[in-house]
C-alpha cells in the first residue's frame, strides 16, 4: 500500500469536498492521489445517497427478487423444489448490511488516501477577500464547530426524492424511496407514482416478492427516456409478470386512509375518461428529485441556481475555487458524478486531463429484464438528421439465452450509415447492464461497425447479440 503524502496540519487544505457520494468521494481520492490535502465533509454516512440508499441496496434487494423468480421456475431447468418463502425482515436486513459494508470501505479508502474525514453539515462562509482561502464551516456532529481553510470547495452534496404537487410523504402509506427499502413488513399490494428507473425498479422488485403491483406513469410509456421500443418490450414483460400499468395518467390526489392509501388518477388527456380511486397498502412516490442546495452558503459567493440545481461552466466551476458535481447539477447517475469528480480533481491539481464526454455515457436500469442503453435512440436520431444503419437481435435464438431461459428482450444498435460510428445502442434483457461497457467503448473511441463486426465473440456468449445485431445492421445477419 503506497502510503498517503505527509501534510502541514497548519497550511490550509487544498481542496474541501463537501459530500461523500460517488461524485464526492471519488474526487477527494483523486486529489489525494495528485498530491493535494484533502478534507470530505459528510453529515451522513460515507457513500452517500448511492451507496446507502440508493445504488447498491437497490441491487442487493433486486437480486433476492431475481432468486426468488428463478425458484419458481425451477421445473423449466429440471429442478424439483419445495415451497419457497419470504423473510421479508431478512430481505431488508441484506440489503442493509451490503450498504453498510461498502460504507466502510469507503472509511478505509479515505483513511488509505491520507484525506480527513470531518463528519458534520457544512456550510460556505463568505469569502473575506481574494486573497484569502475559502472557509467551510462545519457543524460537528459530535457537537461543536470546526472551520476548514481551502484554496477549492467541490460541492457534491446530491439531491433528494421530491413529492408531486397534492402528495405528501408520511412514511408509512405515502412514501419515497428509502423508505421503501426498510418497510418493517412487505405490503400485499403497491401503487408506483413515475415510471422512470426508480419507479420501474421498485415495482419490479416488489412484484417479484408476490406484491400487486400498480405503475401510473404521466408519459403515454414505461422508461420515456429510453428507446421506444425498449419501452414496448419492457411493457409486455411487466404485463406477463402481472404488473398493471397506467399510462398517460396523473395523479390528482393521494391520501393516508388508515388502514390504507387511496390515489385518485385520471387520464391525461380529458377525453379519454375521467378520475378513477385506486387503493393500496403502500404509495411510493418516485417521480423526480430536488438539489440539495440550500442552507449551505451558495448566496455568499454568487452562485448561480436554475431550477435549484448549481449552474456550472463547461469545466464545472461555479465561482472562484468553487465547482460543483453530479446529482446537484443535475446529471442524475452515480458514474456521471465519478467521472465529474476525476476530471475537477485533475483540473485543480494541474494534471494531465480529458474532459467528461456527455455522450457516452451508458444509462442502466436493474428491473427484470434489465434495461441499458447509450448515445441518441432512433428517434433522437432521425429527428436530428442522421443517417442511421439499424440493426437488432432478439435474445431468443441465441445459444446462451436459451440455455440460461432468458428469451425476453433485444439488442438494438444504431451506426452511422457513412461514417460508420455507433450513433447509439439499445439493449433489454439478460445481463446488458455488463454488455454496454463494450458499446459504450465502441461510442467513446474509433472502433466501428466494421471493426466491431469482424472482432471475435467468444460463443456461447450474451456477448454475441451485440455482433448479431451489427451484422443486420450491415444487411449480413447469420443467425436471424
Amino acid at each position: 500500500m503506497t502510503a498517503p503524502v505527509a501534510h502541514d496540519p497548519a497550511k490550509p487544505f487544498d481542496v474541501v469536498v463537501i459530500g461523500s457520494g460517488p461524485g464526492g468521494y471519488v474526487a477527494a481520492i483523486r486529489a489525494a492521489q495528485l498530491g493535494l490535502k484533502v478534507a470530505c465533509v459528510e453529515k451522513a454516512e460515507l457513500g452517500g445517497i448511492c451507496l446507502n440508499w440508493g445504488c447498491i441496496p437497490t441491487k442487493a434487494l433486486l437480486r433476492t427478487a431475481e432468486v426468488l423468480e428463478l425458484f419458481h421456475r425451477a421445473g423449466e431447468f429440471g429442478l424439483k423444489a419445495g415451497p419457497v418463502e419470504v423473510d421479508f425482515p431478512a430481505v431488508i436486513k441484506r440489503s442493509r448490511d451490503v450498504a453498510a459494508k461498502i460504507s466502510k470501505g469507503v472509511t478505509f479508502l479515505l483513511k488509505k488516501n491520507g484525506i480527513e474525514h470531518v463528519a458534520g453539515t457544512a456550510t460556505l462562509a463568505p469569502r473575506p477577500g481574494a486573497w484569502r482561502p475559502h472557509q467551510v464551516q462545519v457543524a460537528l456532529t459530535a457537537g461543536g464547530t470546526r472551520t476548514l481553510d481551502t484554496r477549492h470547495v467541490i460541492l457534491a452534496t446530491g439531491a433528494r426524492a421530491k413529492p408531486l404537487p397534492g402528495i405528501v410523504f408520511d412514511g408509512e402509506r405515502i412514501i419515497e424511496y428509502r423508505k421503501a427499502m426498510t418497510l418493517p413488513a412487505q405490503p400485499k399490494s403497491l401503487i408506483v407514482i413515475g415510471a422512470g428507473a426508480i419507479g420501474v425498479e421498485f415495482a419490479s422488485f416488489y412484484r417479484g416478492l408476490g406484491t400487486e403491483v400498480t405503475i401510473v406513469e404521466y408519459l403515454p410509456r414505461l422508461v420515456p427516456n429510453e428507446d421506444a421500443e425498449v419501452s414496448t418490450e419492457l411493457g409486455k414483460a411487466f404485463d406477463r409478470r402481472g404488473i398493471k400499468l397506467k399510462l398517460a395518467h396523473k395523479i390528482t390526489r393521494a391520501t393516508n386512509a388508515g388502514d390504507h392509501a387511496t390515489v385518485t388518477v385520471e387520464p391525461v388527456d380529458a377525453t379519454k375518461g375521467g378520475p378513477v380511486e385506486l387503493t393500496a397498502d403502500v404509495v411510493l412516490c418516485a417521480a423526480g428529485i430536488a438539489p440539495n442546495t440550500e442552507g449551505i452558503g451558495l448566496e455568499h459567493h454568487g452562485i448561480k441556481l436554475e431550477r435549484g440545481f448549481i449552474v456550472v461552466d463547461d469545466h464545472l466551476r461555479c465561482g472562484d475555487g468553487l465547482w460543483a458535481i453530479g446529482d446537484v447539477i443535475g446529471r442524475g447517475l452515480a458514474h456521471t458524478a465519478s467521472a465529474e469528480g476525476v476530471w475537477v480533481a485533475e483540473q485543480i491539481a494541474g494534471a494531465p486531463t480529458v474532459a467528461v464526454d456527455y455522450t457516452t455515457i451508458p444509462a442502466c436500469t436493474y428491473c427484470h429484464p434489465e434495461i441499458a442503453s447509450v448515445g441518441l435512440t432512433e428517434a433522437k436520431a432521425k429527428e436530428r438528421g442522421v443517417p442511421i444503419k439499424v440493426g437488432k437481435f432478439p435474445w431468443r435464438p441465441l445459444g446462451k439465452a436459451m440455455a440460461a431461459g432468458e428469451g425476453t428482450g433485444f439488442v438494438k444498435v444504431l451506426w452511422h450509415a457513412e461514417t460508420g460510428a455507433l450513433v447509439g445502442a439499445h439493449m433489454i434483457g439478460p445481463a446488458v447492464t455488463d454488455l454496454i461497457a463494450e458499446l459504450t467503448l465502441a461510442k467513446a473511441t474509433e472502433v466501428n461497425a466494421d471493426s466491431l463486426v469482424y472482432t471475435i465473440h467468444a460463443h456461447p456468449t450474451f456477448a454475441e447479440a451485440i455482433k448479431e445485431a451489427t451484422e443486420d445492421a450491415l444487411g449480413h445477419a447469420i443467425h436471424l
